[in-house]
């Protein structure tokens, strides 16, 4: 292998170490584990704390609750729904 393919391999590597450290020790390890943007937790655990938030503002009949519940959940289901971008559209082709 060429000395300049050498150096972009280890530049690729030291880029993802940097990006997602549980990733690429868990391959060392050779038992992999998801890649972040593939980890839903945190999304999860927000939709669940926007809902419970929205309930006690309906609940409570305070609007300030509900706007908030709201957001919560908008974010959260952001953040839950996979990458439009990489999602492929049958009879459409590739975007």
């Amino acid at each position: 292998m060429p000395q300049s393919e050498d150096h972009r391999l280890v530049a690729l590597e030291a880029r993802l170490e940097r990006e997602d450290t549980r990733f690429t020790r868990a391959m060392r390890t050779g038992r992999p584990a998801r890649p972040r943007e593939y980890r839903r937790t945190g999304a999860w655990w927000g939709l669940g704390l926007g809902f419970v938030v929205l309930g006690a503002g309906i609940g409570l009949a305070q609007g300030l609750l509900i706007a908030g519940g709201l957001v919560l959940v908008g974010m959260a289901a952001q953040l839950a729904d996979p990458d439009p971008a990489r999602m492929t559209h049958r009879g459409f082709g590739r975007r």
